[in-house]
């Protein structure tokens, strides 16, 4: 990459983080513990939310875990409708269809049920409520909504995406097979309720990779350039909680502190990256989940690894602040950077995450490269750009 990209996208991220704490960014209204799933008529009738519209999974319905809510909705006489056709990597059908049944039934008001694909998919609804006559894909990057969404509350089923504290929504052209971020403050979910009782059922698979997906949240805000104290603070904790709660919610699923801790780390890695952005893991992901469907926590714990290597001396000394807090030692700040790198590598074998992606074929390659590259430059602040040959690179080497 030439010189002058580089200065232009350093001077475009200044432009960005001077003028990030005047877009209004709010922290959505928290509830966290066991049971906090049955506060949810309290806050739709105190709040005068209306009629809300769920959006959630079939699975999850059949799963049962919104039977409580139900209940609790119909004993206080409080009317909604379910929005039950949402699937992983959800697309802009998905959303359109959303759109239709909100209007149809005649709802001022999202409930998001589910993992980041429901919560997601409930923005942009919320979104396109906010602006009719605007397409998806015209609100793909940043700022393109700016009016105000329907109010949302987010109740996440997994810990990871942290999808219920920021201003992302991630979206799937299912004609182009892009998925790509939309970013905007008003996509900050009003209410987020953080129940660990929900996440008790969920299979290791899932634990395990969400859980990676939340520590990435937290490395790729804390190694980048837009930091700021409590950016930091944020991403200090979620890597903390995730070194001491992962495994523990992973190996016995019925912990429910350790599944409370890795909800609020998930949501604490949220606030890091809406803030201080993510990078090059979070790029490389999107294109592979929307070229072949891979889930988005299993590609960023698959690619992590590879690209903090990547970036080598350029965050050392940052991944050895990281490597103190949770104890692991070393004589330099580039032996504590390599043993947080060996650590993230121990977890994903630990919980049988697969070192490679045996999914990316070639000649697909050049195309995701692009849309990564897009996607990342000039908005994410890395500690080291990339271009073609080196992102090129990286996807060969995740194919093995």
């Amino acid at each position: 990459m030439n010189i002058l990209k580089k200065i232009y996208y350093r001077v475009f991220q200044g432009v960005i983080y001077l003028v990030f704490p005047f877009l209004g960014l709010r922290k959505p209204e928290l509830l966290v513990g066991e049971g906090t799933v049955l506060e949810i008529p309290r806050l739709v009738r105190e709040k005068d939310l209306g009629k809300p519209m769920i959006v959630t999974s079939k699975d999850l319905i059949n799963l049962k875990l919104l039977d409580s809510l139900f209940a609790k909705l119909n004993e206080e006489k409080i009317p909604y409708y379910v929005y039950d056709e949402v699937a992983p990597n959800p697309t802009i059908a998905m959303i359109e269809a959303g759109v239709v049944k909100f209007n149809e039934n005649n709802c001022t008001s999202l409930i998001a049920f589910g993992g980041g694909s429901p919560i997601d998919c409930a923005k942009g609804i919320g979104a396109r409520i906010a602006r009719p006559r605007k397409e998806v894909s015209k609100m793909k990057g940043i700022l393109k909504i700016q009016k105000k969404l329907p109010p949302i509350i987010a109740v996440p089923t997994t810990a990871g995406t942290g999808s219920e504290a920021t201003l992302a929504t991630v979206i799937t052209d299912e004609a182009t097979h892009d998925k790509y971020p939309i970013n905007d403050p008003n996509l900050v979910p009003k209410y987020a309720i953080l129940d660990p009782v929900l996440t008790v059922g969920l299979p290791k698979g899932i634990t395990s990779t969400t859980g990676m997906d939340a520590l990435t949240h937290a490395v790729e805000a804390y190694i980048g350039k837009g930091n700021t104290k409590e950016t930091k603070d944020m991403a200090i904790k979620t890597v903390q909680l995730v070194y001491d709660n992962l495994l523990t919610a992973y190996s016995e699923g019925n912990n429910i502190k350790a599944r409370e801790n890795m909800l609020l780390a998930a949501h604490y890695g949220g606030i890091a990256f809406t803030r201080a952005y993510v990078g090059y893991v979070h790029a490389i992901a999107h294109s592979l989940g929307g070229m072949y469907g891979i889930p988005h926590g299993l590609a960023n714990a698959i690619i992590l690894p590879y690209m903090l290597e990547y970036y080598g001396e350029t965050i050392y000394k940052k991944l050895a602040e990281l490597a103190t807090v949770v104890g692991i030692v070393g004589i330099s700040d580039q032996e504590k950077a390599e043993r947080f790198i060996q650590w993230v590598k121990d977890m994903n074998a630990t919980m049988k995450i697969p070192s490679k992606i045996s999914e990316i074929k070639e000649e697909d390659i050049e195309l995701m490269a692009k849309r990564a590259l897009k996607e990342a430059n000039p908005l994410y602040p890395v500690p080291k750009f990339m271009g073609m040959l080196e992102i090129t690179q990286i996807y060969k080497k995740l194919m093995g």
